[in-house]
């Protein structure tokens, strides 16, 4: 179990859009994938970006099969491994929800993002991945795709009267 230092905002690095991954199903990928999982679930994330740990490459993991202990109000996603992704506006419709970043800890705002997406894309050993998704599922592909561009959802919030410490937003909340 390797549980690797998550990069924080500020960190050029995580503003760098990522380079896409050539070859799959190697040992290095699989090392990858590996501190990418033992690294969310110690600190209880919902997703986590390669760029998050330094590598620049187009790899991000979501989802546990669980409800997510950060975020008990939303409904479980499946693991998944989503290599060079691309995603797909399926519905105009915005939808303004709170976030939180493991490069941006104990901090959330308020983030509109697109309801529903479709995102494609391959997992670990090059299999192909098309897949549709909407409300939480959509917010946390989107949100973990942008750290392949270099983005951050500070980046994003419209509103920074509904962004700040998690303390101070939601006392009864530990994060």
């Amino acid at each position: 179990m390797t549980i690797r230092t998550i990069l924080k905002m500020g960190d050029p690095r995580l503003l760098q859009v990522s380079e896409p991954v050539t070859q799959f199903d190697t040992p290095a990928l699989h090392a990858l994938l590996q501190d990418l999982r033992d690294t969310m679930q110690a600190a209880n994330g919902a997703g986590i970006a390669a760029p998050q740990i330094g590598v620049n490459q187009q790899v991000v993991i979501f989802g546990s099969g669980k409800v997510n202990p950060r975020y008990p109000q939303y409904e479980p996603i499946p693991p998944t491994v989503l290599i060079n992704p691309t995603i797909t506006v399926l519905d105009d419709t915005e939808e303004e929800g709170w976030e939180g970043c493991l490069s941006v800890p104990g901090m959330r705002g308020v983030v509109p993002r697109p309801r529903r997406v479709r995102y494609q894309g391959f997992d670990e050993l090059g299999r192909v991945i098309d897949r549709q998704a909407e409300g939480f599922h959509a917010r946390v592909v989107q949100h973990e795709c942008d750290h392949l561009w270099g983005k951050l959802y500070p980046m994003r919030v419209r509103d920074f009267t509904r962004f700040g410490y998690i303390d101070v937003l939601f006392p009864d909340v530990k994060d």
